[in-house]
């Protein structure tokens, strides 16, 4: 593993604060929402970015490589593409499962892995498919979690140690994560520190959050809190990192107060007397420990189909309850399990809205809207992304004759039919025409 090139000190490019991004002085790099951009199509102000010689790195978040399924050839794909619009030095993913196959499941979000074996022999085989078909290197983030799975066999330091010795694969450290699942999950974040493999750090994330009753909430819509900066000097106590991103993904301030946590950031990173760079010669993983074994020049052995069914299984119960309302599973803690999925249905409210702009118009604002959706929600899990959750919102209320208003249900009529496009007759197809018919 190669010493990572230096990044320096950079934020979370997004739309709403593209202008300000492009204003920001002693701005190194910006990351990218890697599903949020069309290689043939970027955004005017990232090309402008990249014209100045700042460096744009793609972060995924819908690979899933900790899910039971091998991973999407047409995601991996895709996000190969970005990486290579955007000239990237390397991609990051989370080590999260997002979806499930059986039953047909998203999430919207990024939940935890169990540390257990079964879990990280499938996660380490994921990966190895992953960095097959990537054209850069990858970088994996620890994510922040609400709840912890019970019968876990590895702490998170053990479990990053060995998916970095048996892949190769670089960290992404999120100091806010760290915070987040010290709150929630009890996680000393100074043993994960000294327990990790700090030579394969690619770069680090800070973002804010918030506490509610007890709960850590990793918003990236709160400024950065005190503790979470006096964790990134804890990780750089130990190794100097070669980037350092600040996250931001709602309710942006003005630029003035973006401007003022860079500075903060960059504070931390010079202040006292630096950590010594990883030098060359220990700049790679330890020899590979594998819990699978290998054949002699073969190297690993797939991971057997009972090991993904095992984690299948448990991922599906648990992603069940969450968004379909199934028992929880035994052994997880119910109150936290009932605030992860009251936290899933109102993202999926907000992202529909963002995704969708005109359905809270058309309800008659964003507190008709938002009662209508978590209505609906209730029942119908997601099972494909949030545009299609948008079309499939739609049809739900005009299948039962909503809203009440007519001409506002003759707008909702009209937008679903615009966006449903060519599908086979259904009986929401009959009855828009019906409906449409009606209101000529």
């Amino acid at each position: 593993m190669k010493p990572m090139a230096h990044l320096g000190v950079g934020i979370g490019w997004r739309p709403e604060i593209a202008d300000a991004v492009e204003r920001l002085s002693g701005l190194d790099w910006v990351e990218v929402v890697a599903e949020n951009v069309c290689p043939g199509h970027l955004p005017e102000s990232l090309l402008r970015l990249r014209e100045r010689g700042t460096r744009v790195v793609p972060h995924g978040v819908s690979l899933g490589l900790g899910g039971a399924d091998r991973p999407d050839p047409a995601r991996l794909a895709a996000l190969g593409e970005r990486a290579v619009a955007l000239g990237a030095p390397l991609v990051t993913e989370h080590i999260a499962f997002v979806r499930t196959s059986s039953p047909v499941l998203e999430a919207g979000h990024l939940l935890p892995v169990p540390r257990t074996r079964d879990a990280l022999d499938v996660l380490c085989e994921n990966v190895r498919i992953a960095q097959d078909s990537l054209p850069v290197p990858l970088a994996l983030e620890n994510i922040a979690a609400l709840f912890s799975w019970p019968g876990e066999e590895l702490t998170e330091g053990q479990f990053l140690t060995e998916l970095v010795e048996r892949t190769g694969v670089r960290l992404l450290i999120d100091v806010a994560n760290l915070h987040t699942n010290r709150i929630n999950r009890g996680e000393d974040p100074a043993a994960v520190l000294d327990a990790i493999p700090l030579e394969a750090l690619a770069y680090v994330h800070v973002a804010g959050g918030v506490e509610r009753g007890g709960v850590w909430h990793d918003t990236h819509a709160h400024p950065v809190p005190p503790v979470v900066l006096d964790l990134l000097a804890e990780l750089r106590s130990r190794v100097e990192p070669a980037g350092v991103l600040l996250e931001r993904d709602d309710d942006f301030p003005p630029e003035a107060e973006l401007a003022g946590e860079l500075a903060a950031i960059r504070a931390v990173l010079t202040a006292g007397p630096a950590a010594p760079a990883v030098p060359a010669a220990a700049a790679a993983p330890s020899a590979p420990v594998e819990t699978v074994p290998a054949g002699p020049g073969t190297g690993p052995r797939p991971v057997e189909e009972p090991v993904r069914t095992r984690v299948a299984l448990g991922q599906a119960a648990l992603l069940s309850a969450l968004v379909a309302g199934t028992p929880v599973p035994e052994g997880f803690d119910r109150r936290r399990i009932r605030v992860q999925a009251r936290a899933l249905a109102a993202k999926r409210a907000d992202v529909v809205a963002k995704v969708a702009p005109e359905l809270p118009v058309i309800l008659g604002g964003p507190d008709p809207y938002r009662e209508a959706f978590l209505s609906y929600a209730k029942s119908r899990p997601m099972t494909s992304g949030y545009r299609r959750d948008a079309l499939d919102f739609a049809e739900d209320l005009l299948i039962r004759d909503l809203p009440a208003d007519p001409a506002a249900r003759r707008r909702l009529t009209t937008w679903w039919r615009d966006r449903a496009g060519a599908r086979p007759p259904r009986r929401i197809v009959r009855w828009a025409r019906t409906l449409a018919g009606r209101a000529a």
